[in-house]
């Protein structure tokens, strides 16, 4: 009897985590790379490639930003996109929302490299940076 109740336990505490943090499994380069690889297959666009020094640039500029969650562009070298939520928001959803709201920096087809970092606000809100190389949205020119 004592085990079976253990069992239950253990099954019920992994469930209510799985329930409670679904977001994680939805924060990895890879995730980042998919959502945005999704919007840019839809039109064509070659897809793009994690990059490990563009993901350090956007952590390091997260980072700044973990007392306010500002969002504020970094006037950096690279093409940027920011998120903000008041609560959790996994990288996914934020590259959902850029596909609705800012949608040529996710598709430029000039962009081929990616790095993404997500942090945790002193307020409790999630701040989600993403950096592109070659930077998009320049005026004049055609997304793709």
């Amino acid at each position: 009897m004592g085990v079976s109740h253990f069992l239950c336990f253990a099954i019920a505490s992994l469930l209510c985590l799985a329930l409670v943090c679904p977001s994680h499994a939805q924060n990895s380069p890879q995730d980042y790379l998919n959502a945005h690889n999704a919007a840019r297959r839809q039109v064509g666009v070659r897809p793009m490639a994690w990059d490990d020094k563009l993901a350090t640039y956007a952590r390091n500029y997260a980072n700044k930003h973990i007392g306010d969650c500002k969002m504020v562009h970094s006037g950096g070298p690279y093409g940027e996109n920011l998120a903000w939520s008041s609560g959790d928001m996994s990288g996914t959803a934020a590259v959902k929302m850029w596909v609705c709201g800012h949608y040529t920096q996710v598709v430029w087809g000039k962009s081929v490299r990616l790095g993404c970092a997500k942090v945790r606000c002193n307020s409790g809100g999630t701040f989600i940076v993403c950096s592109y190389d070659p930077r998009g949205n320049i005026v004049g020119q055609k997304p793709y």
